[in-house]
């Protein structure tokens, strides 16, 4: 730092500083004045925050430095509305003391970490905030490089309410070479993406998983997957059910798609922004005009092949675009891997996260509120578990090929159940799916593209009717089948009053019902509930309703 005659502290010799902005795991960003350009700037002084963190770890210091200089060159590619702009680096001269500066945009607004503090977003905004951080995304993805920690605190918001992404400070750039030592997971655990904890790296689709929590989070108030610590929330991210979002209006749908585990059956960025903007012409909004992205030098980066599954699991199993996990098998198997790293690295290392910038300073937050997360979706008298005040339940499934009527109430009965199962085989001609997931408004499932085959479509049953979403991946051959047309649907309204005693959640603000086959071979039936606060989990039954299993969060 150099001092001027006027006393004034000025860094790289032109560069004043006026007063600290936030701190984090990587220091402080201060607001500055740009002497020599008469502008004020935000400069990001990169090292470690206090001198035991650097005394504990020697190499930081180095470590921090390359970030710094990864974090410049990875902005520098980058000239977009949606990107805060970089416009210097000050680094110490060779073998002086001192650490990296890097001079950016001040952007005159609080973050999104700061507005969700007072609660969710409206619809409509969260809209606009998704196309923005997507366009800012797209662009980056254009060019070879990947954010890899998309969370609220990296979202900075203008004043006239547009979106701005920062702090690229661990952004992956084609050809690089790894920061970061094997098995040290880089990001946020709340927004980092499930095949990122298993080791897959360079996937454009994990910033767009990071981007769909973040979006579930402005809108509904509540983080579906934090949990007490940050290994907790690392196993939940793995493998736990998402609720269904219950605020997020024509945004739902959207986010359903695109919180899925198999990132191949994630939508990509032209995909997603097609259904943002789709959303918000339903809502009856003004969709905000995004520039278009212009291939870089690289292009889209080229995902790598898929990791192979565990041994006697297949984690990407199902494709379908669903909150639930497809995998709940592999739990005991993940729970075991990342106990072995606690072990293995002492119970404070259990999960090691590189300083991330957040200006409020909580890894374990991921840079979400505080406020918001405690938050949840108030309850609605149509989501009170396995009653329909009203309805009189049908004695049996209309004949094929007879009018469908859009149910009444929830889908949650043997009834409403029997009418989506038949509206599917109005349009596909079975009853035989790979799993269907059944909540209070809508009903999803997985279906063979013809008998015998392989391939696999999704479809939705909404409002009565039944309609293709679109490909799901692909089926083994053997891999069981089930014939929804024979589950005993008629049991469900008693397992779902025996899982809310079991888990403990007598008004569950969240639920829904997951039929597949389960890991010994053998159709199932899961109901999950929760409350507001993640506290729930699944019940695990037969398709005659008889429980065998209680898995509690």
């Amino acid at each position: 730092m150099d001092n001027s005659e006027a006393g004034r502290q000025l860094i790289g010799g032109r560069f004043e500083l006026i007063a600290p902005l936030g701190s984090g795991g990587m220091g402080t960003v201060w607001r500055a004045r740009d002497i020599a350009l008469h502008r004020e700037v935000a400069l990001k002084e990169v090292r470690p925050p206090d001198p035991a963190t650097a005394a504990a770890q020697p190499a930081l210091a180095d470590q921090l430095r390359e970030r710094a200089v990864r974090e410049a060159r990875a902005l520098a590619r980058l000239a977009h509305p949606h990107v805060v702009t970089i416009h210097h680096i000050v680094e110490p001269a060779d073998g002086a003391e001192g650490h990296p500066w890097i001079v950016m945009e001040l952007v005159k607004g609080g973050s999104l970490y700061d507005r969700l503090a007072s609660g969710p977003m409206p619809v409509a905004e969260v809209l606009r905030l998704g196309l923005d951080v997507l366009s800012a995304l797209r662009a980056a993805h254009a060019e070879g490089v990947l954010h890899r920690d998309v969370k609220p605190a990296n979202v900075l918001l203008r004043p006239d309410g547009s979106a701005v992404l920062t702090d690229f400070g661990i952004a992956a750039l084609h050809g690089s070479t790894a920061l970061t030592s094997t098995g040290v997971l880089i990001g946020s655990p709340e927004y980092i993406a499930p095949e990122r904890v298993r080791g897959a790296e360079g996937l454009a689709a994990s910033d767009l998983w990071s981007l769909g929590m973040l979006l579930y989070v402005a809108a509904e108030g509540v983080h579906p997957l934090r949990r007490a610590t940050s290994l907790a929330t690392v196993v939940a991210v793995l493998d736990e059910p998402i609720p269904a979002p219950v605020r997020s209006g024509p945004l739902g749908p959207v986010l359903e798609r695109l919180l899925v585990r198999d990132p191949v059956a994630r939508p990509g960025g032209e995909e997603l922004e097609a259904l943002l903007r789709n959303a918000s012409s339903a809502l009856g909004g003004a969709t905000p005009v995004t520039p278009p992205v212009a291939l870089g030098q690289y292009g889209p980066p080229t995902p790598p092949p898929p990791l192979p599954p565990a041994p006697g699991s297949n984690p990407y199993a199902t494709t379908v675009p669903v909150a639930a996990p497809a995998a709940a098998r592999r739990r005991p198997v993940l729970i075991a891997g990342l106990l072995a790293m606690a072990l293995a690295g002492g119970v404070a290392g259990a999960v090691k996260w590189l300083p991330d910038g957040d200006t409020r300073g909580g890894d374990a937050k991921g840079g979400a509120s505080p406020a918001a997360s405690s938050a949840g979706p108030n309850p609605s008298p149509s989501r009170t578990p396995g009653r329909t005040p009203g309805l009189t339940p049908k004695a049996s499934t209309p004949p094929s090929g007879a009018p469908v009527d859009p149910p009444k109430g929830t889908l949650i009965t043997p009834a409403n159940i029997r009418t989506a199962i038949e509206a599917f085989k109005q349009q596909t001609g079975t009853t035989t799916f790979v799993n269907m997931r059944i909540y209070d408004d809508y009903v999803i499932t997985s279906i063979p593209t013809a008998p015998g085959a392989r391939t696999v479509d999704s479809w939705q049953y909404r409002n009565g009717a039944a309609k293709r979403s679109g490909p799901a991946g692909t089926v083994k051959d053997g891999d069981p089948l089930i014939d929804m047309a024979k589950v005993n649907w008629d049991a469900l309204p008693a397992l779902l009053e025996q899982s809310e005693k079991d888990l403990g959640v007598p008004n569950p603000t969240s639920r829904y019902i997951n039929v597949e086959t389960w890991q010994d071979g053998t159709p199932s039936m899961r109901p999950y509930l929760s409350d507001p606060y993640g506290q729930g989990g699944y019940v695990l039954a037969d398709t005659d309703g008889k429980v065998k299993k209680v898995y509690r969060n």
